[in-house]
């Protein structure tokens, strides 16, 4: 170990840079040492930090962590990320290695983020833990840094609305153990740790089965679920044999088929599991099976992996191989069987997102309809293209591709009352970076593409031109010095101040882009399945401009909202819409159960991740303008990374072993069997 800063001397906090933050020593009540630094970060700022900058770089050769103890001396949860540089330029994507974690009200421990080796390097997103009693945070960059060249670090907030204080002491650098080799069981369990509920053999697998068996017969569904889900006990609209939404005392609510009110309690990503790769990490595994054995079959090959260092080869799919063991031969349906009593039973009334095609026309839990569009249209982007750049809805043959996508499942679900609606897209790169990319974000893509390439470039020019006729009126607006309206054809180069009529006309863009791609595939949606929701697109990134035109044309606005629990002030911005709103992911995750990744939000354990869970679905019962939330996802991704982003996240209501975690079961069943007494 090397300590870096104790905070026992004032020289420390001296070599301490405050950001937006406020730094004071306090006593030894705080962490185990004499004296520790408090922290204030500020509210209404943005990035918030403590840093500590090396006057001349310093050399971490050697060591496997940067770790420090940490407490949380409020009552509510504070999300904080570590950032570790090892150049001046570092923006938190390049020149750095990043980070985040959630720090649970009351809590204190040791916190490590890891250095040694880049979790991505190996295809995981979260390594295993460097020591006993040790909480490792788990990466959410893939950047490479130079250990021998590292020149500043710090520990950092987003921004928040509310001022929030942590405790920081002993600053120090960690060893650990550094081998990935023989780090998973038979099962696709990690075999350096035990816990409870541990799959120990094939008939300890085959005997929990048994188990929850007996426990679902016990509790099939929530006394206050109709057949749909709906609320038995409460008010009886108008039934139109799909489900529709309507406002009924000053809340939105989702109508189910029958016309009883509905509040959608969902999983995403209910199938057979994602495969992992083996290709080139053979040592990983004490066991797989060979060529000709039953589970063989669940080997895969996949190409065309999004991060990590292999990019195709030989996958295992351990979930599927487990459901195999523990049902028989016929595993796919009893386990579809089964797993319709669970989400009954535990009082889930929607099968989300992403989820097998073969729940369609289930006939006993509704289910969304996923779609993406497809195919080979033109590309804008946003400066934030994290799957890739977004649609250019100007292309004509972004029309065809919307309803070429489309179409198949349609004709899977058209008519069905158990279809709740359509996701279209997921997580679109709607904005940029910064406050003025991250609104304009589309608007500076298109710019900065050839007209004689882009449509959008060709549609942004065509606006320009009506609003301003000449070219000299468009200089004025903009501060500009362009001698034509042909000037801006190729990539234009801005002037570096954007005037506030400049931002006007960007936002102006941006609308205009985002009321194209709606209408599209509204239009698409009305054609083939005229019967079911619109569920929009599932906001991540988002700018305003894009979700006035959504809430414009969809029949509900969805974002994916990962947070300890729905801040209604964060999103009041809604409110003047008076547009029902869908979340369509959050999750949290623990590490005691032998999982390397906590997910976006963390909890302490997994107590506490079922009292994140009841806490965080009352946050979205209470909002007048939601009308679901759904969980992501089913199960636990791989042990060692999903083949083609490395996430090996404990966000499963169900572990690799297709066991249920009693703490999420129990905190479901509660918060879904009140909740439409609470929300009526």
């Amino acid at each position: 170990m090397r300590l870096l800063y104790s905070f026992e001397d004032e020289r420390d906090l001296q070599a301490a840079t405050a950001n937006n933050t406020r730094l004071k020593l306090v006593g030894q009540r705080a962490t185990h040492g004499k004296r520790a630094l408090q922290v204030e970060f500020l509210p209404n700022t943005d990035w918030p930090n403590l840093m500590f900058r090396a006057a001349t770089p310093w050399d971490w050769r050697g060591y496997a962590g940067l770790a420090f103890d940490l407490y949380n001396p409020t009552r509510e949860p504070i999300r904080f990320g570590v950032r570790v540089d090892d150049d001046p330029r570092a923006d938190g994507t390049n020149f750095c290695r990043q980070g985040a974690y959630t720090i649970s009200p009351r809590q204190r421990g040791v916190f490590v983020f890891p250095l040694g080796r880049n979790p991505m390097d190996y295809g995981m997103r979260g390594l295993p833990p460097l020591g006993r009693n040790l909480t490792l945070i788990g990466v959410t960059n893939e950047g490479k840094i130079r250990l021998e060249h590292i020149v500043a670090f710090q520990i950092f907030l987003w921004r928040d609305e509310k001022p929030r204080v942590l405790v920081v002491d002993n600053i120090r650098l960690i060893q650990g153990d550094e081998t990935l080799e023989r780090i998973v069981d038979e099962f696709g369990q990690f075999t350096r740790a035990d816990w409870t509920g541990k799959i120990r053999s094939l008939s300890h697998l085959r005997r929990t089965l048994t188990l929850e068996t007996r426990d679902l017969e016990r509790l099939p569904a929530p006394a206050d679920f109709d057949e749909y889900g709906a609320w038995k006990a409460g008010p009886h609209l108008k039934a139109t044999g799909y489900f529709r939404t309507e406002k009924v005392s000053e809340r939105w609510w989702l109508v189910a088929p029958n016309g009883r009110l509905f509040f959608s309690t969902g999983i995403d990503c209910v199938d057979y599991g994602d495969p992992t790769f083996i290709t080139g990490r053979e040592s990983m595994f004490t066991w797989l099976p060979r060529e000709g054995e039953p589970l063989a079959k669940h080997y895969g090959q996949a190409s065309g992996a999004l991060m990590g260092p292999v990019k195709e080869g030989r996958t295992y799919n351990f979930y599927a191989a487990n459901l195999e063991r523990k049902y028989g031969a016929d595993y796919p349906a009893r386990w579809r069987e089964q797993t319709l009593r669970r989400l009954r039973s535990w009082g889930f009334n929607t099968i989300g997102n992403w989820s097998l095609a073969d729940w369609h026309r289930n006939g006993r839990i509704p289910y969304v309809a996923t779609a993406g569009v497809w195919g080979d249209h033109k590309r804008v982007p946003s400066g934030s293209d994290y799957w890739g750049k977004m649609h250019d809805p100007f292309d004509p043959q972004f029309a065809a591709n919307a309803r070429a996508s489309i179409e198949p499942v349609a004709q899977r679900v058209k008519d069905d009352p158990w279809c709740l609606g359509f996701f279209v897209d997921n997580e679109l790169s709607w904005a940029g970076q910064g406050e003025d990319g991250g609104r304009y974000g589309l608007a500076y893509g298109a710019l900065s593409l050839n007209a004689d390439e882009s449509p959008a470039k060709r549609a942004f020019i065509e606006q320009l031109r009506a609003k301003y006729g000449i070219i000299e009126r468009l200089n004025e607006a903009w501060g500009a010095r362009y001698p034509s309206w042909d000037t801006l054809r190729p990539p234009v180069q801005l002037p570096p101040a954007p005037t506030r009529e400049r931002q006007r006309d960007f936002g102006e863009f941006v609308r205009a882009f985002a009321r194209r791609y709606f209408q599209t595939v509204r239009d698409a949606l009305r054609a083939l399945a005229p019967n079911h929701l619109y569920l929009g697109c599932r906001f991540a990134w988002y700018s305003l401009d894009a979700v006035l035109a959504a809430a414009e044309l969809c029949d509900v606005l969805s974002f994916n909202i990962y947070a300890p629990k729905l801040s209604h002030s964060a999103y009041s911005f809604l409110t003047p819409l008076d547009k029902p709103v869908f979340i369509g992911e959050f999750h949290f995750g623990a590490l005691d159960r032998g999982m390397f990744h906590t997910g976006l939000v963390a909890a302490a354990n997994q107590r506490e991740r079922a009292r994140m869970y009841e806490e965080y679905v009352n946050s979205v019962l209470d909002h007048p303008l939601f009308v679901g939330c759904h969980w992501f996802q089913y199960m636990d991704q791989p042990l060692t990374g999903r083949w083609y982003d490395g996430e090996n996240y404990n966000i499963g209501f169900v572990t690799i072993t297709d066991t249920p975690y009693p703490e999420m079961v129990e905190a479901a069943r509660r918060v879904h069997g009140a909740m439409y007494r609470r929300r009526g």
